[in-house]
């Protein structure tokens, strides 16, 4: 059930640069640019909630520069709760096509869009792009395979579960896309939050935290800057792991063995979590996590679910 209300972003969808739904401040003083991303997916309003926030909040950087970006404002525009699936893009999926190629080519609307964001993407020296997921599941933070985003996630406190990924086969992410692939670029730090379930009021209050949590870990802002109520308790401990299998859809005849939620912990490998061309779909090792298990947007080279084990650091 999608219970968490639609944004009204008539006023930040206009944005103060000469890019629609694109907002930047600058302090004026040295500092870090921090971007923050919402709405990639336009399907996917948490980001969107907390954007809002921190525009209506009046936060602006003492150090550094901010970037807010809104970003698939036109898949947005046609987001029904009843069918949400049907306003994760328009033509292609936005965070697949951050590569030199797709960008260059910018056959579909949503490129076209991506294209116009790239500039703002190229001046942010770290980015937190925030998004939601397909099934209910508790928040994931995905760094990507760079140590130094590793550290900056457990920095951050929250949420409990880290999730370090190589991304998809069928396109690179925008939290990928140039020095944030770079291991030689020490000063380039990207995360992804997937915030909990796409209509799940909870994943606003998640993506407001790590907003909160971002500016304060790029230090262009003070911590008495940030709203109490924004910032969620902290677990005991934040569990690292890592991915080491994507199962891609190979055709539609893909199915699972039952209703996976995801961060389920099955003891003993070979077990059958599904079936893809009626060929079992098993797991590699003992105590393989299920991630992000899901058939809400099946295709031919999608990802279906990661299979993850403890970080081996």
């Amino acid at each position: 059930m999608f219970t968490l209300a639609t944004p009204d972003l008539q006023a930040e969808r206009i944005g103060n640069t000469d890019t629609p739904g694109v907002w930047h401040f600058s302090s004026g003083q040295p500092g870090r640019t921090l971007m923050v991303s919402a709405l990639v997916h336009g399907n996917e309003l948490c980001g969107a909630w907390a954007l809002k926030d921190l525009l209506a909040s009046g936060i602006r950087p003492r150090r550094g520069s901010l970037i807010l970006a809104f970003c698939n404002l036109a898949a947005f525009d046609t987001f029904d709760p009843a069918n949400h699936d049907a306003s994760r893009f328009l033509d292609e999926d936005m965070n697949r096509a951050w590569t030199a190629e797709r960008l260059d080519n910018p056959t579909t609307r949503d490129r076209r869009r991506a294209v116009e964001l790239l500039p703002w993407l190229k001046r942010s020296d770290w980015l937190l792009d925030l998004h939601s997921m397909h099934e209910p599941s508790e928040p994931l933070q995905l760094t990507g395979l760079l140590p130094r985003n590793i550290a900056l996630a457990l920095k951050l406190k929250t949420p409990r579960h880290i999730i370090v990924d190589a991304g998809h086969k069928d396109g690179t992410r925008m939290r990928d896309y140039g020095r944030y692939s770079d291991a030689n670029d020490a000063e380039a730090c990207s995360l992804l939050v997937e915030c909990g379930y796409h209509g799940d009021p909870s994943s606003h209050a998640v993506a407001r935290d790590q907003v909160a949590r971002m500016l304060m870990a790029a230090d262009i802002v003070d911590a008495a800057d940030i709203p109490s109520d924004w910032l969620l308790p902290e677990p005991e401990a934040q569990h690292v792991l890592e991915v080491t299998h994507a199962i891609v859809a190979p055709s539609m005849n893909v199915r699972f063995s039952q209703d996976w939620k995801g961060l389920e912990r099955l003891p003993e490998a070979g077990s059958i979590i599904g079936w893809a061309d009626d060929q079992p779909i098993v797991t590699p090792y003992d105590n393989c996590t299920l991630i992000m298990p899901s058939l809400r947007q099946l295709l031919p080279g999608v990802t279906v679910v990661r299979l993850a084990r403890d970080y081996r650091r």
